[in-house]
């Protein structure tokens, strides 16, 4: 065994922890006594830098052509972890996504614990990216529950909000139930197959027909990984937990996490699964894992979109709109082939993107108004207009307006769910989730309607924007604009 290998391959993440240390130290001694603004701010920066430093490691390896992981595959540990350029670029993504929620944090006022905040929020970011390379269920699994031990604390982060605790419990108690699903069912396919490495259990289950054990192991594996990207009937927690943890740790649960799970998730199907697929085709249904995700991604679509509808709260209507957009990405997964992937990896790093922006905007307001109710963006665009023009831009992507990169990642998706199976089998979902954006429209409307038409309360001050926040919101709101105008400088990596 060459650990020496190893550790070359997971150099990015050893960069990241040893960023988390370093930013906990910091603030723990030289920065204990200073103000939370400041604390924020050089915390946030060194954060930054150690992602960027990542970042570059890995685009460097991107480019070296991965000599590295070539040498790599001689090594015992074969399979364990998948180094290719696509994943390391997924990687890349999520410390992008990272150093956008440590930048919109930087204005918050929800914790006097600012070392620890950051350390926790970097020691997700380290699960999600050995999640994104796992090869072996065990892998998959540690990373996963590694992660989701992060974000039950960040939920609970903000003890000034008495939501706060409601919330993360909840997400704890639901996560673990997840858990314990998704454990099972690996434990079966592990049963079935006498392996837990992805391309060793494809080989063993390729041309095995469907049988008890096997049904139950892809009905639990749906279930975990259900909870995981809040798909209906698993969505229970997101509402609570949007509504009640700090606005940039709703941020990242959103963004980061999403990002990791569908492209793990898709893995595991279209690869462990590929020998049990089945049909959802319209009045062809054949019995496999396609089906069953078919009916959670119809759920999901029309449950969210309907019931964000009739949200007062701006968070509990993003995280409305979020087990929606699951549905769509579910898609994705649901077509199965090499253009789905692609469209549904770049439609999902833009909706992240996308959605860390929305949740600045919402940490902005909230922090001058006291809450994220649709009456404290009433005058938005006159107390903070170049807030209010992000927001616009956020809101009108999420709802699949051109030229935002929201109408462009819908259109990959569609268009290559579409061209699956024969006589369009497929388009009855594709017809649905057309028809649930046009229902997403209004309540984003609503939104903007009250930022742009209504008026503020009277004597309602100006909304002063934190320099590094404005920032932030005015760079991811160019990138969505620039990804919706020329998609082809995400989709060649994808």
């Amino acid at each position: 065994m060459n650990y020496l290998y190893l550790l070359q391959l997971a150099a990015p993440e050893t960069i990241i922890t040893v960023t988390m240390l370093v930013v906990l130290g910091v603030d723990l001694t030289v920065l204990r006594d200073k103000s939370i603004a400041t604390r924020f701010t050089v915390g946030g920066w060194i954060a930054i830098f150690g992602c960027a430093v990542a970042a570059a490691m890995l685009w460097g390896r991107i480019q070296g052509g991965h000599a590295l992981a070539t040498a790599y595959r001689l090594d015992p540990f074969n399979g364990f972890l998948i180094i290719d350029p696509v994943t390391d670029f997924a990687k890349i993504a999520l410390l992008v996504l990272t150093a956008f929620t440590v930048l919109i944090s930087t204005s918050g006022k929800f914790t006097n614990h600012v070392g620890e905040y950051l350390s926790l929020l970097l020691l997700g970011t380290i699960g999600l990216l050995f999640l994104v390379s796992a090869g072996d269920l065990l892998m998959v699994w540690v990373p996963l529950e590694f992660t989701s031990l992060s974000l039950y604390i960040l939920a609970a982060f903000n003890k000034h909000n008495e939501r706060a605790s409601e919330a993360a419990l909840k997400y704890f108690l639901f996560g673990g139930m997840s858990a314990a699903f998704l454990l099972f069912g690996f434990s079966l396919l592990y049963g079935i197959s006498g392996s837990t490495n992805l391309a060793e259990i494809a080989r063993v289950m390729q041309g095995r027909g469907l049988d008890p054990l096997l049904i139950v192991a892809i009905v639990t594996t749906v279930i975990g990984f259900g909870f995981k990207v809040a798909a209906v009937p698993f969505h229970l927690w997101a509402p609570d937990a949007y509504e009640g943890a700090p606005t940039p740790s709703a941020a990242f649960i959103a963004a980061g996490s999403k990002v990791a799970s569908f492209y793990i998730l898709a893995k595991i199907f279209t690869l462990a699964f590929a020998g049990s697929t089945g049909s959802a085709v319209w009045h062809g249904y054949v019995s496999g894992w396609m089906p069953v995700v078919a009916v959670v991604a119809a759920l999901s679509m029309v449950l969210g979109n309907l019931t964000a509808i009739v949200q007062s709260s701006v968070k509990r209507l993003l995280a409305y709109s979020a087990i929606a957009h699951a549905g769509y990405v579910l898609l994705g997964v649901l077509a199965g082939t090499a253009s789905s992937i692609s469209a549904m990896m770049f439609y999902i790093i833009t909706y992240a993107l996308t959605v860390i922006g929305a949740f600045g905007v919402v940490t902005v307001v909230e922090e001058a108004t006291g809450g994220d109710a649709l009456s404290d963006f009433k005058g938005l665009s006159r107390r903070a207009p170049g807030l209010s023009l992000c927001l616009l831009v956020f809101l009108l992507s999420l709802g699949g307006i051109p030229p935002l990169a929201g109408f462009i990642g819908k259109f990959f998706l569609f268009s290559a769910v579409v061209s699956v199976g024969e006589n369009l089998g497929l388009l009855w979902l594709v017809i649905l989730a057309i028809a649930m954006s046009a229902v997403s429209f209004y309540y984003y409307l609503r939104v903007l309607k009250a930022a742009y038409v209504q008026d503020a309360a009277e004597g309602a001050p100006a909304i002063k924007v934190p320099g590094l926040t404005m920032f932030a919101l005015v760079l991811l709101a160019a990138l969505v604009v620039l990804l919706g105008c020329a998609p082809g400088l995400l989709m060649r990596f994808l």
